[in-house]
């Protein structure tokens, strides 16, 4: 026991960037891998090449979700290893059009969920949305 827990302390981390203006002023990453597990920041719905946002929580849930997916990939993983999702809506009317993406995008995983409603950094956004997932943990559709 002693040997794995000193082999979990001893392992590096891995960040993933995606080219977010958000990630150089506050100093943060897209994601972080730690062994087996990957911690991607909330994500908000602009697409970050073109800096265009979508006018709708859904739309934006939609570029949220191929931002992460992005990041996944980097990481040798995809959102069928998602295990966990935070999502952060500035108004409870946005929780079915939200939810409705996240279950064709990642229901099939069935993960964790925990839906806050909150105001955002960024004022134009509907949406924010985190994950936590592991490596080879879920099978691919």
């Amino acid at each position: 026991m002693k040997d794995k827990s000193m082999k979990q302390e001893n392992q590096k981390r891995t960040h993933i960037f995606s080219g977010s203006t958000f990630e150089e002023l506050a100093g943060y990453s897209r994601a972080v891998v730690v062994g087996d597990h990957i911690y991607v920041s909330g994500t908000v719905g602009i697409n970050f090449q073109t800096g265009k946002l979508p006018e709708d929580a859904a739309g934006q849930a939609e570029q949220a979700l191929d931002t992460i997916e992005k990041a996944l990939h980097q990481a040798q993983s995809g959102l069928h290893d998602v295990v966990r999702v935070r999502v952060f809506l500035t108004s409870p009317d946005h929780v079915p059009a939200v939810s409705s993406v996240l279950k064709q995008r990642v229901g099939f995983t069935r993960p964790a969920n925990t839906t806050v409603c909150t105001a955002l950094a960024v004022p134009e956004c509907l949406v924010e949305i985190e994950v936590e997932a592991r490596l080879g943990s879920g099978t691919p559709q």
